[in-house]
C-alpha cells in the first residue's frame, strides 16, 4: 500500500488486517456471538437439561450435558465468546460446578444491555448500572444461606448437600449416587479439612451390569489384572517405575551372525545374567511389588516371578503419578533397585475379578492419604464417562463445603429472591444507572425460566407465581409436578460460595465485553493455507 492512497487506521496497520468498530459491527455483534454460546448451553441446564453430542478434533465422541467439558471440546474461535468460555472455566478451576449458570446468567446480561443500548442509553451508563447491582447482588447473596452442613462427616447432611449437584446430570438416580459420592468423600477425608484432594477420591468404569451395582471400593483400583501369577501381597514394599523393564540397551538395529548351535545357546546368556543381576538387587532391597509405567520385556517378567514378585502394569502416566502420591513412592526413572527414599508402602495389593473384568486392588489405611474409589457399572462407555463428570461435579461441592458449609435455597429460588429484591433496589436510583441495575436484576429470572422451560413447563405461568411468592418465603419450582413449592420442601440445596462466584464471574465477563468498542484482528502468521481436496504436487 502507497503512503499517498493509505489513510485512517488503515494507514497504521499492516495489509491483511480487519478492522471493526462502532455499536453495529463491534459490540453488537460481540453480544450476538455471547447469546449464540448462551442459547446453545442454556438447554442443558437443570436436572432435565438435553444432552449435546460434541466430536472434537480427534474423533471422540462427548454426550453430556456438562457446560465445562462441551466448551472445552468446540473450540470457540470468536474473541467475544472466548470471554465467556474463559470465565466459565475460571468457574469449573475455582468452585467445579455452576459453569452453565456463568454462561446463561452472561448471555441475558449482555441480552439485557442490548436492549437498553438500541434505548439509547450509552455502555457507560450501562456498564455503571451493572456495576453497581453486582455490588449490591454479593451483598444479598451473602443473607440467603438456609442450610449449613455442621458436620461435614455425617453422611445425611453431606449427601443433602450433594445432590442439587448431581441431579443436574443424574435426574433419576441423584439420591443414590449422593450416597455413594458423600460415603466416599467422608471416607476419604484427612484431618486436616484444607488439605482434601479430589485425587482421593477415584472413579474406575466397568461395563456391565446395572448402574445401579455401583458401589465405593476402599483403596486404589488399576483396571489390568497383574503381569505374573502371584495375585496377593501384604504389608508390600513398592517400586513404581516410569521406565520399560527392559534390559536390552541398544538404540539401534543390530545383525548378529550365528555360526553353530554353541554360539545360539550363549547369545541371550549375557543379557539372562544382566536381568537376573537386575531383578535379583530390586527383590534383595526389600520390594515385592512393582508398578511398571512402560513396557515389561520377557526376560525381566520371568526373573520377577522366579523371585516371587508380584507386578503390575500401569499405562496412564496420570495413574502412576497418583499411585506415587497415595503410597508415599517416588517413581523410579532408571532400571535399577529403588533408593530407600523411593519405596512406598501400602496395607495389601489383590486381584479380584468384578463382572468380567480383573482388577488390582491395592488398600492403604492411613491418616495423611486415604483412598477410595467409586466403582461405576453401565451399559456404555459414554454414559459411564457422563457420570464419572457428575461426581467430579459432586467431590468438587464437598471440596467447597469443607471451606464454607453454607447453602442456598436452589430449584430457581434463591435467584427469583435476588430479582425480586433488586428490582426494588433500584427503585431507590435517581439517575440513568437505575435502568441498568432494573435490567440486571431481571436477568436473574432466566435461571427458574430455563429450568421450567427445559422441564417442559409454561414459563410464562410459573414465573409471575414464582415472583408473586417470594414476596414472603423463599419458593422454588417443582419440575415432577409442574407447581411452585417452598424451598424448605424442596430440599434442594446449591453451594452459596459456588453461586457468589458464578454471578460475579458472569457479571464481570458481560461488564468487559461491553467495554469493548472496537475490535483489531492482524493478519495470521504463517502462507496461504493449501486446499485440502488437491492431490499432492508431487504426482502431477
Amino acid at each position: 500500500m502507497s503512503l499517498q492512497s493509505a489513510y485512517g487506521i488503515n494507514s497504521l496497520l499492516k495489509e491483511g488486517h480487519r478492522h471493526f468498530s462502532g455499536m453495529e459491527e463491534a459490540l453488537l455483534k460481540n453480544i450476538n456471538a455471547c447469546k449464540e454460546i448462551s442459547n446453545m448451553t442454556k438447554t442443558s441446564l437443570g436436572p432435565n437439561g438435553m444432552k449435546k453430542m460434541v466430536i472434537n478434533h480427534l474423533d471422540k465422541i462427548f454426550v453430556t450435558s456438562d457446560a465445562a467439558t462441551i466448551m472445552q471440546e468446540m473450540e470457540v474461535q470468536h474473541p467475544a465468546a472466548k470471554m465467556i468460555v474463559m470465565a466459565s472455566k475460571m468457574q469449573e478451576n475455582e468452585c467445579g460446578d455452576a459453569t452453565n449458570l456463568v454462561i446463561a446468567l452472561a448471555g441475558e446480561l449482555l441480552s439485557q444491555a442490548e436492549s437498553l443500548i438500541k434505548m439509547g442509553l450509552h455502555p457507560s451508563q450501562i456498564i455503571t448500572g451493572y456495576e453497581q447491582a453486582l455490588k449490591a447482588a454479593i451483598e444479598l447473596l451473602n443473607t440467603l444461606s438456609v442450610f449449613t452442613v455442621e458436620d461435614p462427616t455425617n453422611l445425611e447432611q453431606v449427601s443433602k448437600a450433594l445432590k442439587a449437584s448431581l441431579s443436574s446430570k443424574l435426574i433419576h438416580h441423584a439420591d443414590f449416587f449422593a450416597q455413594i459420592v458423600a460415603q466416599a468423600c467422608i471416607n476419604s477425608k484427612p484431618e486436616n479439612d484444607d488439605t482434601f484432594d479430589l485425587e482421593f477420591v477415584r472413579v474406575a468404569k466397568i461395563l456391565g451390569a446395572s448402574i445401579e451395582d455401583s458401589y465405593v471400593q476402599q483403596g486404589l483400583i488399576i483396571t489390568r489384572n497383574a503381569e505374573g501369577s502371584i495375585t496377593r501381597v501384604s504389608n508390600p514394599k513398592v517400586a513404581v517405575y516410569s521406565c520399560p523393564l527392559d534390559t536390552q540397551q541398544a538404540e539401534t538395529k543390530g545383525t548378529v551372525l550365528i555360526q553353530n548351535a554353541k554360539e545360539l545357546l550363549n547369545y541371550t546368556k549375557s543379557e539372562e545374567s544382566h536381568a537376573e543381576s537386575i531383578v535379583k538387587k530390586i527383590a534383595d532391597s526389600g520390594i515385592n511389588l512393582i508398578i511398571a509405567g512402560g513396557s515389561i520385556s520377557e526376560i525381566v517378567l520371568h526373573y520377577v516371578e522366579k523371585y516371587k514378585m508380584m507386578i503390575v502394569k500401569c499405562q496412564s502416566k496420570f495413574e502412576l503419578k497418583r499411585i506415587c502420591k497415595a503410597l508415599g513412592a517416588c517413581p523410579v526413572a532408571r532400571l535399577d533397585a529403588p533408593n530407600p527414599e523411593e519405596i512406598g508402602f501400602c496395607d495389601s495389593a489383590s486381584v479380584e475379578e468384578i463382572g468380567s473384568q480383573k482388577v488390582t486392588i491395592i488398600k492403604k489405611e492411613n491418616q495423611d492419604c486415604k483412598l477410595n474409589t467409586i466403582i461405576l457399572r453401565g451399559s456404555t462407555i459414554n454414559f459411564l464417562d457422563d457420570i464419572e463428570r457428575a461426581i467430579d461435579d459432586g467431590v468438587n461441592v464437598y471440596r467447597c463445603l469443607l471451606k464454607d458449609g453454607k447453602f442456598a435455597a436452589g430449584a430457581g429460588a434463591t435467584e427469583a429472591v435476588l430479582s425480586h429484591k433488586l428490582q426494588q433496589q433500584a427503585k431507590s436510583l435517581e439517575d440513568l444507572s437505575q435502568y441498568a441495575f432494573n435490567r440486571f436484576a431481571l436477568s436473574f429470572e432466566i435461571i427458574p425460566r430455563i429450568l421450567s422451560d427445559n422441564a417442559g413447563l409454561n414459563s410464562n405461568e410459573i414465573i409471575p407465581k414464582l415472583n408473586t411468592a417470594n414476596k414472603e418465603e423463599s419458593y422454588g419450582i417443582d419440575i415432577e409436578n409442574g407447581t411452585i413449592r417452598k424451598s424448605s420442601e424442596l430440599a434442594v440445596y446449591d453451594h452459596l460460595q459456588s453461586k457468589i462466584w458464578a454471578v460475579r464471574l458472569a457479571a464481570d465477563a458481560a461488564i468487559t465485553i461491553l467495554k469493548v468498542d472496537q475490535i483489531v484482528i492482524a493478519k495470521q502468521a504463517g502462507g496461504p493455507k493449501m486446499n485440502q481436496q488437491q492431490g499432492h504436487w508431487d504426482e502431477e
